[in-house]
């Protein structure tokens, strides 16, 4: 996959990593993790590709693809899609518990924050689209917020991928920690979110 991607990036320049970014959220085998860190890598040594327009050119193409699951969530049915999933997911590496996941987690949060938190944390980034539709999120929200975690996200690897050259592929073993430590952050906020919520109806009722 790896010289697949380079090919796609070398040839096309930032088209090519537009398009490689739109193909990362529609099927999921293809990580921005590598896309994005590569990128940065090649244009620290090329004058074809300039580090400004290879993130630029990430984050065009990564708000076009989660806009494609946002769109199917505003169309569609939870049971509609998870049944979709069910039944072709695997040709996409998806599973109906990824979407269930990316459900839960949205619901819980009890603000459009998640949208654009969601965007750094593994097995969510994508999906979290979904409900965001299924809920009737306005669109310019959701742009908002996915706009800045999907800059803050594609941005770090684009330059990670600039300053460590051919050791690109090390970005991984250093957003793998971060995310986890995101994650956990996240579900304790929206831990306490919850607690807060049942403390105040409870004090309401007395």
């Amino acid at each position: 996959m790896l010289n697949w991607i380079t090919t796609w990036i070398e040839t096309l320049g930032h088209w090519g990593i537009f398009c490689l970014m739109i193909l990362e959220h529609l099927f999921p085998p293809i990580p921005s993790e590598l896309i994005m860190p590569l990128a940065g890598f090649v244009s620290s040594d090329s004058e074809a590709l300039s580090l400004g327009w290879t993130i630029t050119a990430g984050i065009s193409g990564s708000m076009l693809g989660t806009l494609a699951w946002y769109v199917l969530g505003r169309l569609a049915e939870e049971r509609q899609i998870l049944a979709w999933i069910e039944r072709h997911g695997h040709w996409l590496s998806l599973k109906p518990q990824d979407i269930q996941k990316a459900m839960k987690f949205f619901r819980h949060s009890g603000g459009f924050w998640i949208v654009g938190v969601g965007r750094v944390i593994p097995g969510i980034r994508t999906y979290v689209s979904v409900p965001a539709g299924l809920s009737q999120m306005p669109l310019i929200p959701y742009l908002l917020y996915t706009f800045i975690g999907t800059a803050i996200w594609t941005g770090a690897l684009a330059i990670a991928g600039f300053f460590l050259g051919n050791r690109f592929e090390q970005v991984q073993t250093v957003i793998a920690p971060i995310s986890k430590l995101v994650l956990a952050a996240t579900v304790t906020l929206i831990i306490f979110w919850i607690a807060q919520r049942l403390y105040k109806q409870r004090y309401q009722r007395h």
